[in-house]
């Protein structure tokens, strides 16, 4: 047992310093403070309970830690006391726990003597008779700064109870133990005070270094300055050898900036080893410090102790004094993250590199809070810097985050739209159109060749492809010349043989007669064939329309033989869609026609659409007329041609223009219409 007779005695004043020592937390000195109470009190066991239940229940006390371990002698105390509180089994555990909840639900603290015949003796104080000993209940309380919970009736909850299991003592002896343990857990009102001081003055170091970095960096006109910017004040402020930032990309951190370095190459080793150790805070979501803190005793901090550092210890391996720090850049401020963050927040990590100046844990917690309100700063920084069409869609992807959450967003809208999609296409229904290729071509066609061999004369008076021309109108003058003489020459042999003839009459010689008539029949004959072939001589328009092929101007003067092709003429104002069919569509298109045949064309059965390649944004609709039933093999594939009438025909339509032309058939779901083609070839390949 510690002496504690005078406040002046060397056990009194050990005690006062390590129970107003700072401890990094609040379980850290819990332990410290059972450790105390067990040895002031010379008790046998210390178990340290906290309240499990407080809402509007009778508190259910929890066994938390116990000091020491059961069966420790004396010399093995000290190790203990380095190992820390074990979870071994409780002495007297009902008794201990019944005093502990006596103790949450009053706030006082009591004596409870211990009894074969009697369990559990409530007194004042300690009562007579208890040969088995006592187990005193000490309530914790945090005081003001500590924020206690409340019970039913407004009681304060305690922080926890310490129960102490000593030895059978006077009454006297009883008090006294339990006023100095009284008076050693009031400490606990001390430390969370420090504590509170202690977390507002790192607040306000904190706000201000982050006040002046904030200030500085905004002075930078983009992201990649801004970054460079934060860095060198960081080395600047701290004097540390080199302070880098590194932002994260698809769960990836890319180094952005490097203090007192303006450019530098990603493929050079240190720029990787930076890389990779801020890979290594960003997978543990934690601060990591190398060389790392013991993870118990003076300087300790558990996360940090039990962080992995191999890429840390890779990364200062040339100096054995370098210190290697990475501190995560939270997006604690709006709590939304872009396509770079993940899913706790983080959008980048700092790590900072000193051989100078030591990075202790009042540090590294100052820095993580500064970096937590720079975070949110640089993340808007950055989605200024981005494109509009890149913050547009990360706008969507917040948008959709209130919808279907914050993990995972993007794949659960692409899922919930290829649902919606999926459904769309099975329930919708519209018109399947089969597609072709078509020409336009003339109802009315004429072709005007040579009637016979001659000399091209002369063109009627503007004749051209293009001129229109009425039925009747001259085309082609042929030269006619030797006609006319010949023509000439056959009229005197018909005077010469009627003259013979008469003259044979007149001698009363009847064979010379008939033979001189005979002679003139047939120069009749030649006379009508060279008329015929004059009045030919005057090729005129057959039929009214334009010329649509043949140029004759530079033909002037030359020969034709018979049969020659001279022009093409057509009306224009009746022109028909001559559509090559794929035998697949075939079957649907005379189905349709049919049925518009029946109906006469009511319901858009057996119509259709043309978009010529001139002008492919008008289309223009036709009515099927007829179906050629014979097959024609054209580029490896069957066609059958489907002719059709328009529906007001475009003054700009001329004969040959080409174009797609669409069949109104039936109407189908999307997903048919999709899969049609695939399902038949299907069909043929299993079909045997």
């Amino acid at each position: 047992m510690i002496d504690l007779s005078s406040l002046k005695a060397p056990g009194w004043q050990r005690i006062v310093a390590e129970l107003n020592a700072p401890a990094p937390d609040d379980r850290i000195y819990l332990e410290r403070l059972l450790r105390v109470l067990a040895q002031v009190s010379a008790a046998r066991q210390a178990v340290l309970y906290v309240a499990d239940k407080t809402d509007g229940e009778e508190v259910d006390p929890r066994v938390d830690m116990v000091w020491p371990p059961s069966g420790m002698d004396k010399d093995a105390e000290q190790a203990a006391q380095q190992a820390g509180p074990s979870q071994s089994p409780v002495e007297f555990a009902n008794e201990a726990r019944t005093a502990a909840r006596a103790a949450f639900g009053t706030g006082v603290a009591r004596a409870f003597g211990l009894d074969k015949q009697e369990p559990t003796y409530y007194g004042d104080g300690a009562g007579g008779g208890a040969n088995s000993g006592f187990i005193l209940a000490v309530p914790m309380n945090a005081g003001p700064t500590g924020a206690p919970r409340q019970q039913n009736g407004g009681q304060p909850v305690p922080v926890a109870v310490a129960t102490l299991l000593i030895e059978s003592r006077s009454k006297d002896a009883i008090r006294s133990t339990l006023a100095m343990a009284e008076v050693l857990a009031g400490y606990v009102a001390g430390h969370h005070s420090r504590s509170a001081l202690r977390k507002s003055v790192n607040a306000a170091f904190a706000m201000e270094l982050a006040t002046r970095l904030i200030a500085s960096v905004n002075t930078a006109t983009n992201f990649k300055g801004a970054c460079i910017q934060l860095c060198n004040d960081l080395a600047k402020t701290y004097s540390v050898d080199r302070v880098a930032l590194g932002w994260v990309t698809d769960d990836v951190v890319k180094v952005k900036a490097i203090s007192d370095v303006e450019h530098f190459d990603h493929r050079t080793n240190m720029v990787q080893k930076l890389a990779s150790a801020m890979d290594e805070c960003l997978d543990q979501e934690q601060p990591v410090l190398f060389p790392p803190p013991p993870e118990s005793g003076d300087g300790s901090d558990v996360l940090l102790g039990q962080a992995i550092v191999h890429a840390h210890r890779e990364l200062a391996a040339g100096n054995s004094k370098l210190q290697v720090c990475s501190l995560p850049l939270r997006d604690v401020g709006s709590g939304e993250m872009d396509s770079a963050a993940i899913d706790d927040g983080i959008v980048g990590v700092v790590t900072i590199e000193s051989s100078t100046t030591p990075l202790d844990l009042h540090t590294i917690e100052l820095l993580q809070a500064a970096m937590d309100l720079i975070g949110p700063m640089l993340k808007v920084r950055r989605s200024d810097d981005r494109a509009l069409p890149a913050r547009a869609v990360q706008s969507a992807k917040h948008a959709a985050a209130w919808v279907v959450g914050t993990k995972h967003t993007v794949w659960k809208v692409v899922g919930i739209a290829a649902a919606l999609l999926f459904a769309f296409v099975c329930i919708y229904q519209t018109t399947y159109r089969p597609s072709a290729e078509a020409t336009l071509e003339p109802r009315v066609k004429r072709i005007i060749s040579a009637p016979f061999d001659g000399v091209v004369k002369r063109l009627g008076e503007g004749v051209e492809p293009g001129k229109e021309l009425h039925e009747g109108d001259l085309i082609v003058e042929l030269d006619t010349s030797e006609l006319v003489l010949a023509l000439k020459d056959a009229q005197g042999k018909v005077e010469q043989a009627r003259t013979q003839a008469s003259a044979a009459r007149k001698g009363k010689d009847q064979s010379k007669a008939a033979q001189a008539e005979q002679q003139e029949e047939r120069a009749k004959a030649e006379v009508d064939v060279y008329q015929y072939r004059i009045n030919k001589s005057f090729i005129t328009a057959p039929i009214g329309g334009t010329i649509i092929a043949g140029d004759m101007k530079d033909r002037i003067g030359s020969t034709m033989k018979t049969g020659d092709l001279m022009f093409q003429m057509a009306p224009l104002d009746d022109i028909i869609v001559t559509v090559k069919v794929d035998e697949r569509d075939i079957a649907l298109v005379k189905k349709s026609f049919e049925e518009g045949l029946a109906n006469g064309y009511k319901d858009g059965k057996g119509t259709g659409e043309i978009a010529s390649k001139a002008k492919p944004d008008v289309a223009t609709p036709f009515i099927i007329e007829r179906i050629v039933p014979l097959a024609t093999a054209i580029e490896g594939k069957n066609v059958f041609e489907v002719r059709c009438k328009l529906i007001g025909t475009p003054d700009w339509f001329r004969p040959g223009v080409e174009g797609i032309a669409k069949f109104n058939t039936e109407s189908k779901p999307l997903i048919w219409i999709g899969t049609r083609r695939i399902l038949d070839q299907v069909r043929l390949w299993l079909w045997w």
